[in-house]
C-alpha cells in the first residue's frame, strides 16, 4: 500500500480555526482518557484476586448501566436545555476517572475482608458522573464533527486512545508482576488516574457553537413526560429500528464482559503480564482498524462496515472458549480489535444519522437507556451462566447472541437516512 495513505493530519482539510482547535483538543483529551482506560481491564482482575465472586464481578460491570437506565433520560433532558455542555462533560469525566484513585487509596485503609464491598461502593457512586459522560460524549463529539467529519474525528480520537491504552496496558502488566499484591494494583490505579486531569485540561477548552434552546414540552407529570417521549420515538422509526437491533448485538457483547477476565484467571491461569498482553493486542490494532474501516466506509459505505464488523465479532468469544493457549488468545484478541474498531465507528455514525439535530441530547439519552438494559442484565446473566454451564459455555451463548444481532442488521434495508448537515444549534 502506498505510504501516502498513512498521512496524518490534526484535522480534516477545510475546517475553520475553531473547528481545528476542537479537533486537536479532542485528540489530546483522548490521551488522558487512554491513560486512565489502561486500568479498566485490571479492575475486575483485582477484585477476582481479592476473592470476589462471579456475581460481584458481574455487578461491577452492571452498576453503571443500572444508574444509566434510571437517570440517563433525565440527564439528557437537563443537558438539552443548558448551554454549558462542555463543563458538564469535562467535570464528569474527571470525577469518573477519580474512581481509580479512590480504589487505590481504599486498599491502604480498608480491611481485606471488606475491600471488595468498598470498591463496589466506590464504583457505584462513580456511576453518577459516568452517566453524564455517556450522554454528553456523543452530543459533544457530534457537535465538534458534524455528519461530514464523524468518521474522521472519531477515528483520530479512538486511534490515539487505543494506542495510548495499548502501550500503557502492556507496561502495567509488567509492573504488576514486579510488585507484591495488593500494592501493585494500588500503585497502578493511582498513577493512571492522572489521566483524568489531562482529559479535563484539554476537554474544557473545546468550544461548541451557541445552542438554540428549545421550549420544554415534556410536561410536569409522569404521564405527560411518557406521552412526550412516546410521541418523539414513534415519529422516528429509523431510530427505533436501529436501536432495537443494536440492543440484541450489545446483549451478546455485554454478556461476555465479566467472562473474559474470569476465563483468563480461572481457566487459562494467565499471569498479569499475559493479561496485559492480551488487552494490548486488542487495543494496539485499533489504530489499524480505524484507518481501514474509515477508508472502507468512504469506498463501500457504512452498511458494508456495519455488516462485516458485527459478523467478525461473532466469532471472538467462541474461538476464545475453544482454547486455553494464552498466545493464541492474544492473537484472537488482536483480530477482534480490528473488527471492534469498525463497530465503534459505525455504531456512533449510524446512531447519529437517526437523531434529530435539535434534540440530540434527548435522543442520545434515550438510546443510552436502551443500551443500558442489556448492560445490566447480560453481565449478571453471563455470571450466572458461568456457574451453570461453565465460563466456556457462557462465552458460546455470547457468540450466539452476537450472531442474532448480525442477522438482524443484515436483514432488510438500511434503517438510517442519509447524513444531514447539522445546524449550528447542534
Amino acid at each position: 500500500m502506498n505510504v501516502r495513505h498513512f498521512h496524518w493530519s490534526a484535522a480534516p482539510v477545510g475546517v475553520n480555526r475553531v473547528q481545528k482547535a476542537n479537533f486537536i483538543n479532542v485528540q489530546l483529551d483522548a490521551i488522558g482518557v487512554g491513560l486512565a482506560n489502561a486500568a479498566i481491564p485490571f479492575l475486575p482482575v483485582f477484585l477476582t484476586k481479592l476473592g470476589g465472586s462471579n456475581f460481584q464481578i458481574g455487578l461491577l460491570t452492571a452498576m453503571p448501566a443500572v444508574t444509566g437506565l434510571f437517570l440517563s433520560i433525565a440527564v439528557g433532558g437537563y443537558l438539552q436545555n443548558h448551554r454549558n455542555l462542555i463543563s458538564w462533560y469535562s467535570w464528569s469525566r474527571l470525577l469518573s476517572i477519580s474512581g481509580y484513585t479512590l480504589t487505590g487509596l481504599a486498599a491502604f485503609f480498608v480491611p481485606k475482608e471488606y475491600l471488595v464491598s468498598v470498591v463496589l461502593l466506590i464504583w457505584g457512586l462513580v456511576t453518577l458522573p459516568q452517566t453524564v459522560v455517556s450522554v454528553s460524549f456523543s452530543v459533544v463529539m457530534n457537535a465538534v464533527a458534524g455528519p461530514a467529519n464523524r468518521y474522521e474525528l472519531m477515528s483520530r480520537r479512538w486511534s490515539i486512545l487505543g494506542l495510548v491504552t495499548a502501550v500503557i496496558v502492556m507496561l502495567v502488566g509488567q509492573v504488576l508482576d514486579q510488585i507484591g499484591f495488593p500494592l501493585n494494583y494500588q500503585f497502578v490505579f493511582i498513577a493512571l488516574s492522572v489521566g483524568g486531569l489531562i482529559s479535563y485540561y484539554f476537554s474544557i477548552q473545546i468550544k461548541l457553537p451557541e445552542t438554540e434552546l428549545e421550549e420544554d414540552h415534556t410536561g410536569t407529570t409522569l404521564s405527560q413526560r411518557y406521552t412526550h417521549y412516546k410521541d418523539l420515538l414513534l415519529g422516528h422509526a429509523d431510530f427505533l429500528r436501529f436501536t432495537a437491533k443494536q440492543f440484541v448485538f450489545l446483549s451478546g457483547t455485554m454478556l461476555s464482559v465479566p467472562l473474559f477476565p474470569l476465563y483468563f484467571v480461572r481457566v487459562v491461569n494467565a499471569s498479569n503480564a499475559w493479561i496485559g498482553i492480551i488487552n494490548t493486542a486488542q487495543t494496539a490494532v485499533l489504530l489499524i482498524g480505524y484507518f481501514l474501516w474509515t477508508r472502507g466506509s468512504k469506498l463501500r459505505g457504512s452498511r458494508f462496515v456495519l455488516l462485516w464488523t458485527t459478523l467478525g465479532l461473532v466469532f471472538y468469544p467462541a474461538l476464545v472458549a475453544a482454547t486455553q493457549q494464552v498466545f493464541l488468545i492474544a492473537i484472537l484478541a488482536g483480530i477482534a480489535g480490528i473488527f471492534q474498531a469498525g463497530v465503534n465507528l459505525v455504531f456512533f455514525d449510524e446512531l447519529m444519522k437517526t437523531v434529530p439535530p435539535k434534540q440530540s441530547a434527548t435522543f442520545v439519552s434515550i438510546a443510552q437507556s436502551l443500551q443500558y438494559l442489556p448492560a445490566i442484565v447480560a453481565p449478571l446473566f453471563g455470571s450466572l451462566l458461568a456457574n451453570w454451564i461453565g465460563i466456556g459455555g457462557a462465552l458460546l451463548v455470547s457468540a450466539a447472541l452476537r450472531l442474532l444481532g448480525f442477522i438482524l442488521f443484515a436483514s432488510g434495508k438500511p434503517e438510517t437516512a442519509p447524513s444531514r448537515e447539522l445546524s449550528p444549534s447542534s
